[in-house]
């Protein structure tokens, strides 16, 4: 029989096999993304941050309108070498603010993915809100 493990935040089932969690798609642990509030990242929308977790790509953050969000329906944006929209639609003043706020935080969110950051709350912490939200 295969023992079930829950998460300490969010105590959503996780497959003990092999010490893996459960991927979407694109290979990101849903249940080890951390999710920034507009206050927090001076965005209009919310910010998940993750760390690698077995994922295949790249350095990714996704947004959504809200916390409420299915994850097929969030944007998948990648950071390195250039941020990109690499799933799902955004509206170009929004991913010229998203780019900004990677600019300032570009460094954080790399070392936070890499796991050279241990913590969600010392990432949160390091981050740096966007100003000006004019596009």
């Amino acid at each position: 029989m295969g023992a079930k493990q829950t998460t300490g935040r969010d105590r959503k089932p996780v497959s003990a096999r092999a010490g893996s969690a459960e991927l979407d798609v694109e290979g990101q642990a849903e249940f080890e993304m951390a999710n920034l509030r507009p206050e927090r990242t001076g965005l209009p929308y919310v910010v998940f941050i993750s760390q690698r977790a077995g994922a295949r790509d790249d350095v990714r953050v996704k947004i959504a309108p809200s916390t409420r969000v299915r994850l097929s329906e969030m944007v998948t944006v990648a950071l390195p070498p250039s941020v990109g929209v690499v799933r799902g639609r955004l509206a170009p003043c929004d991913l010229d603010l998203l780019r900004r706020w990677i600019d300032l935080n570009q460094q954080v969110l790399i070392d936070y993915w890499n796991g050279t950051i241990g913590y969600t709350e010392d990432a949160m912490n390091a981050l740096r809100p966007v100003e000006d939200m004019a596009c």
